[in-house]
Protein backbone atom coordinates (compact mmCIF):
# COMPACT_ATOMS: atom_id res chain seq x y z
CA UNK A 1 0.00 0.00 0.00
CA UNK A 2 1.31 3.43 -0.97
CA UNK A 3 0.64 6.29 1.43
CA UNK A 4 1.32 9.81 0.22
CA UNK A 5 -0.09 13.31 0.47
CA UNK A 6 -1.71 15.17 3.35
CA UNK A 7 -3.67 13.47 6.13
CA UNK A 8 -5.21 15.55 8.92
CA UNK A 9 -4.88 14.03 12.37
CA UNK A 10 -8.51 14.87 12.96
CA UNK A 11 -9.71 16.59 16.10
CA UNK A 12 -12.57 14.95 18.01
CA UNK A 13 -15.67 17.15 18.33
CA UNK A 14 -17.23 17.24 21.79
CA UNK A 15 -20.42 18.91 22.97
CA UNK A 16 -20.65 21.06 26.09
CA UNK A 17 -21.13 17.96 28.24
CA UNK A 18 -17.90 16.41 26.96
CA UNK A 19 -19.66 13.77 24.84
CA UNK A 20 -18.70 12.99 21.25
CA UNK A 21 -20.71 15.33 19.02
CA UNK A 22 -21.79 12.97 16.26
CA UNK A 23 -23.33 15.49 13.88
CA UNK A 24 -20.19 17.62 14.01
CA UNK A 25 -18.02 14.61 13.17
CA UNK A 26 -20.14 14.24 10.05
CA UNK A 27 -19.99 17.99 9.34
CA UNK A 28 -16.20 18.15 9.43
CA UNK A 29 -15.66 14.98 7.41
CA UNK A 30 -18.10 16.05 4.71
CA UNK A 31 -16.33 19.42 4.39
CA UNK A 32 -12.89 17.78 4.22
CA UNK A 33 -14.21 15.33 1.63
CA UNK A 34 -14.40 18.28 -0.78
CA UNK A 35 -10.63 18.83 -0.57
CA UNK A 36 -7.71 16.90 -2.00
CA UNK A 37 -6.74 15.50 1.39
CA UNK A 38 -5.50 11.93 0.98
CA UNK A 39 -7.46 10.60 3.93
CA UNK A 40 -7.93 10.87 7.67
CA UNK A 41 -6.09 9.73 10.78
CA UNK A 42 -8.64 9.00 13.50
CA UNK A 43 -7.89 8.88 17.24
CA UNK A 44 -4.37 10.19 17.04
CA UNK A 45 -2.86 12.59 19.54
CA UNK A 46 -4.74 15.56 18.07
CA UNK A 47 -7.97 13.59 18.46
CA UNK A 48 -7.43 13.57 22.24
CA UNK A 49 -7.17 9.78 22.05
CA UNK A 50 -5.63 9.55 25.52
CA UNK A 51 -8.88 11.04 26.89
CA UNK A 52 -11.16 8.58 25.07
CA UNK A 53 -12.35 5.18 26.21
CA UNK A 54 -11.82 2.15 24.00
CA UNK A 55 -15.51 2.09 23.14
CA UNK A 56 -15.41 5.77 22.14
CA UNK A 57 -12.45 5.17 19.88
CA UNK A 58 -14.29 2.40 18.05
CA UNK A 59 -17.34 4.65 17.84
CA UNK A 60 -15.23 7.33 16.15
CA UNK A 61 -13.75 4.76 13.77
CA UNK A 62 -17.31 3.85 12.77
CA UNK A 63 -18.51 7.44 12.33
CA UNK A 64 -15.58 8.56 10.20
CA UNK A 65 -15.75 5.42 8.05
CA UNK A 66 -19.45 6.07 7.45
CA UNK A 67 -18.96 9.64 6.21
CA UNK A 68 -15.52 9.56 4.55
CA UNK A 69 -15.39 9.76 0.78
CA UNK A 70 -14.65 6.41 -0.87
CA UNK A 71 -11.35 7.72 -2.21
CA UNK A 72 -10.05 8.70 1.24
CA UNK A 73 -7.57 6.38 2.98
CA UNK A 74 -8.42 5.79 6.63
CA UNK A 75 -5.73 5.32 9.27
CA UNK A 76 -6.63 4.41 12.85
CA UNK A 77 -4.75 5.51 15.93
CA UNK A 78 -4.71 2.27 17.90
CA UNK A 79 -2.02 2.93 20.50
CA UNK A 80 -2.06 1.19 23.87
CA UNK A 81 0.73 0.01 26.12
CA UNK A 82 -0.28 -3.64 25.85
CA UNK A 83 0.00 -5.70 22.70
CA UNK A 84 -3.44 -7.18 23.37
CA UNK A 85 -5.31 -3.84 23.45
CA UNK A 86 -3.37 -2.41 20.52
CA UNK A 87 -4.22 -5.45 18.39
CA UNK A 88 -7.87 -5.35 19.46
CA UNK A 89 -8.13 -1.69 18.38
CA UNK A 90 -6.32 -2.35 15.10
CA UNK A 91 -8.54 -5.27 14.21
CA UNK A 92 -11.71 -3.38 15.12
CA UNK A 93 -10.58 -0.64 12.73
CA UNK A 94 -9.69 -3.21 10.07
CA UNK A 95 -13.22 -4.60 10.18
CA UNK A 96 -14.52 -1.08 9.46
CA UNK A 97 -12.36 -0.61 6.36
CA UNK A 98 -9.30 1.14 7.80
CA UNK A 99 -6.12 0.56 5.83
CA UNK A 100 -3.40 1.03 8.48
CA UNK A 101 -2.88 1.31 12.24
CA UNK A 102 -0.77 4.13 13.71
CA UNK A 103 0.94 2.86 16.87
CA UNK A 104 3.03 4.63 19.51
CA UNK A 105 5.70 2.63 21.32
CA UNK A 106 4.59 1.62 24.84
CA UNK A 107 5.77 4.21 27.33
CA UNK A 108 4.01 4.05 30.71
CA UNK A 109 6.71 1.77 32.15
CA UNK A 110 9.36 3.86 30.47
CA UNK A 111 12.45 2.33 32.10
CA UNK A 112 11.55 -1.05 30.67
CA UNK A 113 9.75 -0.03 27.49
CA UNK A 114 12.42 2.35 26.18
CA UNK A 115 14.80 -0.58 25.56
CA UNK A 116 15.17 -1.31 21.82
CA UNK A 117 14.66 -5.06 22.30
CA UNK A 118 11.34 -4.45 24.06
CA UNK A 119 10.25 -1.97 21.39
CA UNK A 120 11.01 -4.46 18.64
CA UNK A 121 9.17 -7.22 20.50
CA UNK A 122 6.13 -4.97 20.96
CA UNK A 123 5.86 -3.81 17.36
CA UNK A 124 6.54 -7.24 15.87
CA UNK A 125 3.93 -8.84 18.12
CA UNK A 126 1.38 -6.19 17.11
CA UNK A 127 2.23 -6.53 13.42
CA UNK A 128 2.02 -10.33 13.59
CA UNK A 129 -1.58 -10.16 14.84
CA UNK A 130 -2.93 -7.03 13.15
CA UNK A 131 -5.22 -7.49 10.16
CA UNK A 132 -3.95 -4.23 8.70
CA UNK A 133 -0.44 -2.84 8.20
CA UNK A 134 1.25 -0.98 11.03
CA UNK A 135 2.77 2.50 11.00
CA UNK A 136 5.28 3.27 13.74
CA UNK A 137 4.53 6.53 15.55
CA UNK A 138 7.53 8.47 16.87
CA UNK A 139 6.39 11.26 19.19
CA UNK A 140 8.99 11.65 21.95
CA UNK A 141 7.45 14.89 23.23
CA UNK A 142 4.52 12.76 24.46
CA UNK A 143 6.15 9.41 25.18
CA UNK A 144 9.63 10.51 26.24
CA UNK A 145 10.71 7.40 24.34
CA UNK A 146 12.93 7.47 21.27
CA UNK A 147 12.83 5.05 18.37
CA UNK A 148 16.37 4.90 17.03
CA UNK A 149 17.02 4.73 13.28
CA UNK A 150 18.59 1.32 13.86
CA UNK A 151 15.44 0.03 15.58
CA UNK A 152 13.21 1.42 12.84
CA UNK A 153 15.45 -0.13 10.18
CA UNK A 154 15.12 -3.57 11.79
CA UNK A 155 11.35 -3.19 12.16
CA UNK A 156 11.06 -2.15 8.51
CA UNK A 157 11.97 -5.72 7.59
CA UNK A 158 8.66 -6.98 8.99
CA UNK A 159 6.20 -7.48 6.10
CA UNK A 160 3.31 -5.91 8.03
CA UNK A 161 5.19 -2.80 9.21
CA UNK A 162 5.01 -0.46 6.24
CA UNK A 163 6.09 2.93 7.49
CA UNK A 164 6.25 5.52 10.24
CA UNK A 165 5.10 8.96 11.29
CA UNK A 166 7.84 11.13 12.78
CA UNK A 167 6.34 13.90 14.92
CA UNK A 168 9.59 14.81 16.65
CA UNK A 169 9.97 18.02 14.66
CA UNK A 170 13.67 17.18 14.28
CA UNK A 171 14.37 17.41 10.55
CA UNK A 172 17.86 15.96 10.92
CA UNK A 173 16.36 13.02 12.82
CA UNK A 174 13.79 12.50 10.05
CA UNK A 175 16.62 12.40 7.52
CA UNK A 176 18.32 9.68 9.56
CA UNK A 177 15.18 7.55 9.39
CA UNK A 178 14.94 8.11 5.64
CA UNK A 179 18.56 7.04 5.22
CA UNK A 180 18.13 3.92 7.38
CA UNK A 181 15.05 2.36 5.78
CA UNK A 182 14.39 0.92 2.32
CA UNK A 183 12.66 3.10 -0.29
CA UNK A 184 9.52 0.98 0.02
CA UNK A 185 9.14 2.00 3.68
CA UNK A 186 6.95 5.10 3.96
CA UNK A 187 8.11 7.97 6.17
CA UNK A 188 5.49 10.63 6.94
CA UNK A 189 6.22 13.82 8.85
CA UNK A 190 4.03 15.05 11.67
CA UNK A 191 5.68 18.48 11.82
CA UNK A 192 3.58 21.12 10.09
CA UNK A 193 6.20 23.76 10.74
CA UNK A 194 8.69 21.75 8.67
CA UNK A 195 6.39 20.30 6.04
CA UNK A 196 8.14 21.65 2.93
CA UNK A 197 11.70 20.72 4.00
CA UNK A 198 10.52 17.31 5.18
CA UNK A 199 8.96 16.59 1.79
CA UNK A 200 12.11 17.84 0.08
CA UNK A 201 14.16 15.47 2.26
CA UNK A 202 12.15 12.47 1.05
CA UNK A 203 9.01 12.15 3.18
CA UNK A 204 6.09 10.71 1.22
CA UNK A 205 3.56 12.97 2.90
CA UNK A 206 2.38 14.20 6.26
CA UNK A 207 -0.07 13.59 9.09
CA UNK A 208 -0.78 17.05 10.45
CA UNK A 209 -2.82 18.62 13.22
CA UNK A 210 -2.77 21.98 11.42
CA UNK A 211 -4.50 20.41 8.39
CA UNK A 212 -7.72 20.35 10.45
CA UNK A 213 -8.00 24.10 10.09
CA UNK A 214 -5.86 24.79 7.00
CA UNK A 215 -6.19 21.84 4.62
CA UNK A 216 -5.78 23.97 1.49
CA UNK A 217 -2.51 25.51 2.63
CA UNK A 218 -1.07 22.10 3.51
CA UNK A 219 -2.27 20.66 0.20
CA UNK A 220 -0.71 23.63 -1.63
CA UNK A 221 2.67 22.81 -0.11
CA UNK A 222 2.26 19.16 -1.11
CA UNK A 223 1.25 20.05 -4.68
CA UNK A 224 4.12 22.51 -5.04
CA UNK A 225 6.51 19.79 -3.88
CA UNK A 226 4.95 17.27 -6.25
CA UNK A 227 5.35 19.71 -9.16
CA UNK A 228 8.96 20.37 -8.09
CA UNK A 229 8.22 24.02 -7.41
CA UNK A 230 10.47 24.42 -4.38
CA UNK A 231 10.12 28.19 -4.16
CA UNK A 232 6.33 27.96 -4.13
CA UNK A 233 6.47 25.27 -1.42
CA UNK A 234 8.69 27.47 0.74
CA UNK A 235 6.43 30.47 0.13
CA UNK A 236 3.39 28.55 1.36
CA UNK A 237 5.44 27.24 4.26
CA UNK A 238 6.24 30.79 5.33
CA UNK A 239 2.54 31.68 5.20
CA UNK A 240 1.76 28.66 7.36
CA UNK A 241 4.33 29.55 10.02
CA UNK A 242 2.17 31.85 12.20
CA UNK A 243 -0.47 29.13 12.43
CA UNK A 244 2.02 26.39 13.32
CA UNK A 245 3.58 28.69 15.92
CA UNK A 246 0.08 29.21 17.33
CA UNK A 247 -0.44 25.46 17.62
CA UNK A 248 2.89 25.08 19.41
CA UNK A 249 1.85 27.78 21.87
CA UNK A 250 -1.80 26.86 22.49
CA UNK A 251 -2.03 23.17 21.65
CA UNK A 252 -5.27 21.32 20.95
CA UNK A 253 -7.57 23.95 22.57
CA UNK A 254 -5.99 26.59 20.32
CA UNK A 255 -6.35 24.39 17.24
CA UNK A 256 -10.01 23.80 18.01
CA UNK A 257 -10.63 27.52 18.26
CA UNK A 258 -8.84 27.99 14.93
CA UNK A 259 -11.10 25.37 13.37
CA UNK A 260 -14.12 27.36 14.54
CA UNK A 261 -12.65 30.49 12.94
CA UNK A 262 -12.09 28.70 9.64
CA UNK A 263 -15.59 27.28 9.30
CA UNK A 264 -15.02 23.80 10.70
CA UNK A 265 -16.24 22.60 14.09
CA UNK A 266 -13.57 22.58 16.76
CA UNK A 267 -15.70 23.18 19.79
CA UNK A 268 -14.58 22.60 23.36
CA UNK A 269 -11.75 20.26 24.25
CA UNK A 270 -12.34 17.50 26.79
CA UNK A 271 -11.42 18.12 30.42
CA UNK A 272 -8.81 18.56 31.82
CA UNK A 273 -8.16 20.66 28.69
CA UNK A 274 -9.98 23.99 28.82
CA UNK A 275 -10.87 26.46 26.04
CA UNK A 276 -8.31 29.15 25.24
CA UNK A 277 -8.56 32.58 26.86
CA UNK A 278 -9.86 35.68 25.04
CA UNK A 279 -6.28 36.93 24.74
CA UNK A 280 -5.22 33.66 23.11
CA UNK A 281 -8.24 33.82 20.81
CA UNK A 282 -7.02 37.21 19.58
CA UNK A 283 -3.53 35.78 18.95
CA UNK A 284 -4.99 32.89 16.99
CA UNK A 285 -7.19 35.18 14.88
CA UNK A 286 -4.13 37.25 13.98
CA UNK A 287 -2.10 34.15 13.08
CA UNK A 288 -4.84 33.07 10.66
CA UNK A 289 -5.31 36.42 8.92
CA UNK A 290 -5.21 36.01 5.16
CA UNK A 291 -5.23 32.19 5.21
CA UNK A 292 -7.99 30.28 3.46
CA UNK A 293 -9.64 27.48 5.40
Amino acid sequence: MKLQGIFPAIATPFDNKGEIYKIKVQYNIERWNKTQLSGYVVCGSTGEAALLSGAERVQLFEMVAKHAGPEKTLIAGTSADSVKETVAMANAAADLGYKAALVLPPYYYRAAFSKPDVQKLFFRAVADQSKIPVLLYHFPQVTNVDLSPETVAELSEHPNIIGMKDSSGDLEGTKKYLAAVPKTFTVLTGAGGKLAPSLAAGCAGAVLAIANSLPYVCISIWEAHRQREAEAAEDWQSRLKPATDMFAAHGIPGLKHAMDLMGYFGGPPRLPFVPVSPAAQAEIAKAYEGLKG
